[in-house]
């Protein structure tokens, strides 16, 4: 895992893998499956990897949260950069956040919580959960009621975020006055596209997002990563051929579970085993399984094609 401190330009280097979590039948933590799937996306030459609400680290447990750290440390390469997610509540944030205090991650992630918050709570509370872990912390933003643009500078501007998951779903990305507004007081170098690869090149390109976070993505590294360089370099053609790939997959995630399909699609693929998802989810319904076997299967099909590629 790599322990050294975060730089503003490594959000703009890799798009941010956010992987579901391999359980046993019993619940407990599957190295091995994990592994798995953690070399496959290092292969493919992704270098950060966000464990948060696809891994359904809401419903982790307290108590199994060092071994979790220490899973992912150990499994993960020396250049791979980890993000756990904490929270969403302030109770369990500030008991992860001891927790991290003992480790050498660099950030974690908040997950948003809805309702029972208010901006000046907030504030004061992420404030304590920093100094309390001992690092800046990256805040997943999913509703303009969490935290209005000119709190979230000040958490910016104080050092206690040193990053931005924006995932406020807009009909129309492009019509966004509220990431107007942050991105006119946060640098966009520190804000990333939380939503997958749907508003992905409308961010990157049109916004100037550093990047953007990717779920199908883990089934297919290679794609995910060609994609980031053909937008970054302006190549709208090539980007556009790319992204097409991703949206079978995104389709069904959007309309069933974005957390549940993925979930399902990485086991279906056959990259790995994730097992059963973590209460109170479950797994996708029955009836749809045979949709995202098809859809993650061509999409590694497509993702085995180009690395063939570019080993030859």
């Amino acid at each position: 895992m790599n322990v050294s401190p975060i730089v503003e330009s490594e959000f703009a280097s890799t798009v941010m893998a956010v992987p579901p979590l391999a359980r046993r039948p019993d619940l407990t933590l599957d190295v091995e499956e994990n592994r798995r799937l953690i070399r496959h996306m290092e292969a493919g030459g992704i270098r950060t990897l966000l464990y948060g609400g696809n891994a359904n680290l809401y419903h982790v447990a307290v108590s199994e949260y060092r071994e979790l750290l220490d899973m992912l440390a150990g499994l993960t390469g020396e250049q791979t950069r980890v993000i756990p997610a904490i929270g969403p509540d302030f109770g369990k944030m500030l008991d992860q956040a001891r927790i991290l205090a003992q480790t050498s991650y660099q950030t974690a992630m908040v997950l948003p919580l809805a309702g029972f918050t208010t901006p000046a709570g907030v504030e004061a509370g992420l404030k304590r959960i920093s100094d309390t872990a001992g690092i800046p912390l990256t805040l997943y933003i999913k509703s303009e009621d969490y935290v209005d643009a000119d709190t979230l500078a000040r958490l910016v501007d104080s050092g206690t975020l040193i990053a931005v998951k924006y995932a406020i779903v807009r009909e129309d990305p492009a019509d966004d006055p509220y990431l107007r507004r942050l991105l006119e007081r946060v640098p966009a170098s520190k804000v990333v596209s939380g939503m997958g690869e749907r508003p992905a090149l409308v961010h990157v390109c049109d916004f100037g997002l550093a990047s953007w976070t990717t779920g199908s993505g883990c089934i297919a590294p290679h794609a995910v990563t060609a994609l980031l360089a053909a937008a970054k370099a302006g190549r709208a053609e090539e980007a556009q051929r790319l992204y097409d790939r991703f949206l079978p997959l995104e389709t069904l995630r959007d309309d069933i579970s974005l957390i549940r399909v993925l979930h399902d699609a990485v086991t279906l693929s056959g990259i790995g085993n994730m097992g059963p998802i973590l209460p109170l989810l479950s797994g996708s319904p029955e009836a749809e399984l045979p949709a995202i076997e098809q859809a993650a299967k061509a999409l590694l099909a497509f993702e085995n094609s180009l690395a063939q590629r570019a080993c030859a």
